[in-house]
């Protein structure tokens, strides 16, 4: 990654888009506006340093995204290659591995899983303009997710999933009874009334 590309980075996913102006104090305005902000800035200036073809660098890189990752409950790994436009509305909790090749314009929200089984398989591959709602995981070795698919929230995807869906994960909720007899807290009661 160039500094130019991680330029490009900061004006789409921090200032909006190419089509306002960047600048420096523009950044920084927005930088302290709001910690999705701040997590986008350090996590893409992170990828940069990884990038680089000295050592020193991707140790701080590595130094950098351990720091960023408690700071802010988010764990996306540096070797994972994700488009410009990421957009993350709720920085917590989101999980995403180093072998995931994802697309532009993708929006993931809070408490969500992308990862597999094996790490030596083949990489996830999520296409351009996908949204991965609240609570959903995404689990297995070399799935492909299309372009435009929209997974639901708390979905669990372990298959492929073809261009231009919405993919639900269908629960049922039932009430199980865990024991049978008098409540515990009507045993309890010794008081005689007359």
């Amino acid at each position: 990654m160039t500094f130019e590309q991680l330029k490009r980075y900061w004006h789409i996913e921090l200032l909006g888009g190419t089509h306002k102006r960047f600048t420096w104090r523009r950044l920084r305005e927005k930088y302290r506006q709001r910690s999705r902000y701040r997590y986008l800035f350090w996590f893409r200036f992170a990828q940069y340093l990884h990038s680089s073809r000295f050592g020193i660098l991707r140790k701080r890189a590595q130094r950098l995204g351990d720091s960023i990752a408690e700071r802010f409950g988010i764990e996306i790994a540096l070797g994972a290659q994700i488009g410009e436009g990421l957009f993350i509305p709720h920085p917590v909790g989101i999980v995403i591995t180093r072998k995931a090749v994802i697309g532009k314009n993708f929006s993931i929200f809070q408490n969500t899983t992308i990862g597999q089984k094996n790490d030596a398989s083949a990489p996830i591959c999520i296409g351009d303009n996908v949204t991965i709602g609240a609570n959903a995981c995404i689990i297995g070795d070399g799935l492909q997710i299309g372009d435009n698919v929209t997974i639901a929230a708390a979905a669990f995807v372990n298959k492929d999933i073809p261009a231009g869906h919405l993919f639900v994960t269908r629960f049922t909720s039932e009430q199980i009874l865990l024991q049978q007899g008098p409540s515990p807290i009507s045993t309890r009661n010794t008081r005689q009334t007359k």
